[in-house]
């Protein structure tokens, strides 16, 4: 009897076992379907990662079809300003859509936003104490910890064209141009111009009868100054790219970085500060030709030039330094071959 048991049990056992890893396959065969389906419903290509989702990807025979990265949220941040956790979500969800626009057909790599609040667990999981994080996990990876391959904080600054050059570079995947939406929308636009036919007339008469802000000269000097400046600090980058003014140091949390080291990239303190420059230098520049040329003191005019031609000289030496340090490469002099 008990041997009649025993083999009734093996039986059963035996039955067990093809049918489980019929059902492996099979949810293993469902997930990239499922995935796709959870993308097409976002209107960016972004899926909420939550707890169970991520166990059923780990589950998966590795290694799995697609990578997958990871933006980690936090809502109680988001007030923050130094982490600027709202901005790089939303350029996190401008890489997912510029890849789904420019690769329609490529289910290679999906993109996810985990929320602390909901996924304590998968924090812990990835051994994440810190924001902003961003982490990608290739195919083959099966601790979270070891295998995964984290982005560097302080490339984040560069926003979501950094975040595609790192899934390129980790990925061999391409990601393609980034599709940023227009300042101005078309609705916008279409009123601006119906304001500007309605107020054509008054300003035509305005301007005739010469009694507007744009036959004061110092308008005209100052706006110039304006341009000269936004030009050369490199505002338009700024604004474009949304570049912070400055970041928080990863080493030191309590310490704020206003200068990034290394080359393709500038934080807006850094912009405005070599823009600050520079328009001493053109400021300078100006006077010494318009207004020091008209002064009748010989000893006066001097005495103002070399102090000016001091400060430029020590304007335009910051910025070379400041250009070494970023980049590495140095400026160098040398003596015309005529005169050797």
């Amino acid at each position: 009897m008990a041997i009649s048991k025993t083999l009734t049990l093996i039986a059963i056992l035996l039955v067990l076992v093809p049918l489980n890893n019929s059902f492996s396959s099979s949810s293993d065969e469902d997930l990239l379907p499922e995935l796709i389906n959870l993308r097409s419903q976002s209107p960016t290509g972004v899926i909420h990662l939550s707890d169970h989702l991520l166990r059923r990807i780990l589950s998966a025979k590795s290694p799995r079809p697609f990578s997958f990265l990871i933006f980690f949220d936090a809502k109680q941040l988001h007030s923050k300003p130094e982490l600027s956790l709202p901005t790089l979500k939303n350029e996190f969800s401008l890489l997912s859509s510029s890849f789904l626009a420019n690769n329609p057909d490529n289910n290679k790599i999906f993109y996810f936003t985990i929320e602390f609040g909901d996924s304590q667990a998968s924090f812990a999981l990835f051994g994440v104490n810190s924001l902003p994080h961003l982490r990608l996990i290739p195919p083959s990876a099966t601790d979270l910890k070891k295998d995964s391959i984290q982005m560097d904080g302080s490339d984040l600054a560069r926003l979501a064209e950094s975040m595609a050059e790192f899934v390129e570079a980790k990925t061999k995947l391409t990601v393609g141009p980034i599709h940023r939406p227009p300042m101005i929308s078309k609705k916008q636009i279409a009123v601006i111009i119906a304001a500007g036919l309605v107020l054509s007339p008054f300003l035509v008469k305005r301007v005739l009868s010469g009694g507007t802000l744009l036959h004061d000269k110092h308008v005209w000097m100052a706006g110039s100054i304006f341009v000269y400046f936004f030009s050369v600090s490199g505002a338009m980058h700024n604004i474009i790219r949304k570049m912070p003014m400055f970041m928080m140091d990863r080493e030191d949390p309590g310490k704020l970085v206003f200068f990034y080291q290394g080359s393709g990239m500038q934080l807006g303190a850094e912009g405005f500060a070599v823009g600050f420059l520079y328009t001493i230098v053109g400021l300078l520049l100006a006077f010494m030709t318009n207004v020091l040329v008209r002064l009748k003191s010989r000893t006066v005019q001097r005495v103002v030039m070399l102090f000016a031609l001091f400060v430029s000289f020590w304007a335009v030496k910051k910025v070379i330094q400041l250009d070494n340090w970023k980049t590495g490469y140095g400026i160098h002099a040398y003596w015309p071959s005529g005169w050797k």
